[in-house]
């Protein structure tokens, strides 16, 4: 029999591309810097690898179609609900049979921790496979009993074959997998090293096979490059149902678990965990959590009201203006878009009169969070203008819409959710676009003293009237 040769080629990790040499940018997809090299091997001259597939005999095959109707949506057979209730609203109700999810995050974020313990609530009721490619059984023993984990309906196996896994798998018919990490696992029949473009593909289409044909939800571990994107080939994402972020900055204890892709459900909901000593655990009222130990009679801070999915948040966003020491003023900001602050610094100059070229301005989101909706661009004009002026926010008062270029504040959307959010914090007095107020009754917010503005100029004196 003729032996293989094994030869080296550069491949996309983006779209899968290959090319015999390095390329700075992919000729297919045109992303930069995305070609890894790969070590494939090459059937010899006079190898039958390659050999001429059989004829196909026209109308036969062994496949089975299945009529719409009577396929079952119900979801008693359909979902498993997990427990974690968190994690069950970001898979939009629950795990699909059959679905196969991928997880990624920083590293130390908590993704193999909060995966034991969705292992421990599903045992309870369901057998669980846990399968570890970078820890023996001895570790994850150890980290189940510091979370105080249920043991009884949990298998483990430290193992990084894949034909062996899947073997496993088929013989189990375990209710749940959990396979941590994909970078760890290899093909035997693929010349190359974990962790590579080849065999990660190659793997995680071997695990999505077993998944669908035995109806056995599989969550599958992938680390993260340095760009923070789930390392390996984007085929990847692809392939699988669900991709889920655990984000959040590691020095902080709260986690924001996030949907990028669901066939399921929304990619709206977001999760929020508190990393303890005995695990994460989850913020029911992430409002409360996120306002803790707000400054009070201090300058350039401002509430601000987000929607994540069907839940509204409420979130701190601090501003500081000051005097610069250099040619030219530093703007930072964390938790909010860069361009955008830039953006309404230059309406509040032009519509407002309010001079920040002379200033350094520094924008921060507090708790971790990242404030991505337009909604927020209102407080965020108004943290500024009040570091500027020196002149404090009321602390139960909280503001919401987006400011366009002409100084104006636009309407948006589940502004009755955010008000009887706000009302049931606490808050008593909200900034809200004037064209949002013809919506909405005004008597259902009893204990909320509404103030519609038009311009970016009247939502600065509201302020300036409230002290």
């Amino acid at each position: 029999m003729a032996k293989e040769k094994l030869k080296t080629v550069y491949v996309c990790t983006q779209c899968g591309e290959t090319s015999p040499r390095w390329l700075g940018r992919c000729p297919s997809c045109g992303a930069w810097n995305t070609m890894t090299e790969d070590v494939v091997a090459e059937p010899a001259k006079g190898s039958s690898a390659r050999a001429a597939a059989p004829v196909r005999t026209p109308g036969q095959t062994s496949l089975v179609a299945h009529k719409l109707k009577n396929i079952s949506t119900t979801e008693e057979k359909s979902r498993i609900v997990t427990g974690i209730g968190e994690l069950d609203r970001v898979l939009g109700g629950g795990i699909v049979l059959g679905s196969v999810i991928l997880i990624g995050g920083e590293p130390g974020i908590g993704k193999s921790t909060i995966l034991l313990q969705l292992c421990g609530e599903v045992s309870k009721t369901r057998n669980v496979l846990y399968v570890t490619g970078e820890e023996s059984v001895r570790q994850i023993k150890l980290r189940a009993v510091r979370l105080d984990v249920p043991q009884e309906n949990i298998s483990l196996v430290a193992e990084s074959d894949v034909d062996e896994i899947c073997g496993l798998i088929e013989q189990m018919k375990p209710d749940l997998v959990v396979i941590d990490s994909i970078q760890t696992m290899r093909c035997a029949d693929i010349s190359s090293s974990s962790g590579t473009v080849s065999q990660v593909k190659e793997c995680s289409a071997r695990f999505l096979n077993v998944a669908k044909a035995n109806d056995i939800p599989t969550f599958i571990v992938g680390h993260v490059n340095k760009d923070g994107a789930i390392a390996g080939p984007k085929v990847m994402e692809h392939i699988v149902d669900t991709v889920l972020y655990f984000e959040g900055d590691k020095t902080l204890p709260y986690r924001v678990l996030r949907a990028v892709k669901n066939r399921y459900g929304s990619t709206n909901e977001i999760g929020m965990f508190d990393m303890t000593g005995r695990g994460l655990t989850q913020i029911e009222n992430p409002s409360q959590v996120m306002l803790e130990g707000r400054p009070v009679g201090i300058s350039g801070t401002c509430v601000a009201c987000v929607m994540e999915g069907t839940r509204p948040v409420l979130s701190e966003v601090q501003a500081l203006v000051t005097k610069t020491a250099f040619p030219s003023p530093r703007r930072t900001a964390s938790g909010f878009d860069y361009n955008r602050m830039y953006l309404l610094l230059a309406v509040l100059e032009k519509r407002a009169g309010y001079v920040f070229g002379n200033q350094d301005v520094y924008v921060n989101i507090i708790g971790g969070l990242k404030l991505d909706e337009t909604a927020c661009d209102l407080p965020v004009c108004l943290a500024m203008a009040s570091s500027l002026l020196d002149l404090p926010i009321g602390e139960t008062t909280f503001a919401v819409g987006e400011v366009g270029l002409g100084g104006e504040i636009r309407s948006v959307t589940h502004l009755e959710t955010r008000l009887r959010e706000a009302q049931r914090i606490g808050f008593d007095t909200a900034i809200v676009p004037r064209h949002n107020l013809r919506m909405i009754d005004p008597a259902q917010f009893p204990n909320l003293k509404l103030i519609g503005v038009t311009y970016l100029r009247e939502a600065i004196n509201a302020i300036k009237l409230k002290n």
